[in-house]
């Protein structure tokens, strides 16, 4: 989910990966890197969101540094994609290809060569178009995620770099909105989850800094009410950095978040419609700082829910090594790691951490992620359903 987008920037620089063919190992987990991703540190293949049929989305950075987006068949056959006007300096183009619906319409944003952001949505036949969210200010606008209809859940800079939610309608219309308690300030405001961030009846969730730099989130109905939400764990320090975000919602209206509490360790929750709230913390997550269950720290956090109500997203263990996770609606946790994936000690003060990193899951229990091998080499996966 994006979180702070510069932040990403600076993940995405500290990482690299090969460009070798599609490895299917022993395991039920692919492994794949796009043909042409670079080879050098802060270079690699990110794999995103994955479809009910099996297509992934995602970006790749080339051996300029330059992001481009890629969308990756079923069969492993890939088909690249740039936006007209995006930057071609390195850490410009494609940032973030976050949002796919069923129909494959994928929406995202880059930076164009001024470092400001826009918005884009790829149609199927991958027509590609670039939006603004009325207001934008010279930082420009992003999208995080799309429904079955076309609806896009974005986000844009004021002129004060303050963040504030948009909707663009499949007409080409938009709905601006704020949470009540949003702050104002120059990175303050509201943001919107990537990959699961909008549900197939136009639920969006998201998070937004309030004026003491506390997290909160909030749920957006389709008829445009907002209810704000903290989770009974979470910490509410003025200026902590502590609180409550998302990672996704279904068609029911379950939204899969975390939780940052007063030690700055990490809980991941799930919400049910009535507002009931169940903990979710994996066994072997770490306990120290920016340890726990979903734990990002400071990197964007990633995760999906899909419509069994099964969620995915890493935890960060003792050594601040990243690890895969399920949970199954009936409360079963299954930990995985891709193969091949580095078990190199991070620190609290890390911006990346070697290991799995789940991103998305669809209705049959597919998983797409990445992982940073012991070479902070970044590679997509795949994880396919288990047959239980």
């Amino acid at each position: 989910m994006k979180r702070i987008g510069i932040l990403m920037l600076g993940f995405l620089f500290c990482l690299a990966v090969s460009a070798w063919p599609q490895k299917k190992p022993a395991t039920n987990i692919i492994t794949f890197d796009v043909p042409g991703a670079g080879t050098n540190p802060g270079q690699g293949t990110l794999a995103w969101n994955i479809s009910p049929l099996g297509w992934v989305s995602g970006d790749y950075i080339d051996a300029d540094g330059v992001y481009h987006g890629f969308l990756r068949a079923p069969d492993g056959a890939i088909t690249k994609f740039d936006v007209l006007g995006m930057g071609t300096s390195a850490g410009q183009g494609l940032v973030e290809v976050f949002g796919m619906n069923p129909e494959l319409e994928i929406v995202g944003d880059y930076f164009d060569s001024n470092w400001a952001y826009h918005a884009f949505i790829r149609d199927p036949r991958g027509k590609i178009t670039a939006f603004d969210c009325p207001g934008a200010g010279p930082g420009g606008s992003a999208a995080s995620s799309v429904s079955p209809s076309g609806v896009i859940s974005a986000m844009y800079f004021d002129a004060n770099n303050a963040w504030h939610g948009c909707v663009r309608n499949p007409d080409g219309s938009f709905k601006l909105y704020d949470p009540p308690d949003a702050g104002l300030g120059a990175g303050q405001g509201t943001y919107n989850t990537p990959l699961d961030g909008i549900n197939p009846e136009g639920a969006i969730v998201g998070e937004y800094w309030d004026a003491n730099w506390v997290w909160h989130t909030y749920l957006r109905s389709p008829n445009g009410h907002i209810t704000e939400i903290d989770a009974p764990n979470a910490g509410s320090g003025v200026d902590s950095g502590q609180g409550t975000l998302t990672l996704g919602i279904n068609a029911a209206g379950e939204i899969w978040g975390l939780s940052i509490d007063t030690n700055y360790m990490f809980h991941g929750y799930l919400r049910s419609p009535d507002g009931t709230f169940t903990i979710v913390d994996v066994p072997n997550a770490g306990t120290g700082t920016f340890q726990g269950t979903t734990a990002c720290w400071p990197i964007v956090c990633f995760g999906g829910i899909n419509p069994q109500g099964t969620v995915t997203a890493g935890f960060l263990d003792g050594n601040y090594v990243m690890h895969g996770f399920l949970r199954t609606r009936e409360g079963k946790i299954v930990t995985f790691d891709a193969p091949g994936a580095g078990t190199t000690p991070g620190s609290s003060s890390s911006t990346w951490y070697q290991g799995t990193q789940p991103a998305s899951i669809n209705p049959e229990g597919a998983i797409s992620g990445f992982y940073t091998d012991a070479n902070n080499v970044v590679h997509g996966f795949i994880r396919l359903p288990n047959p239980d």
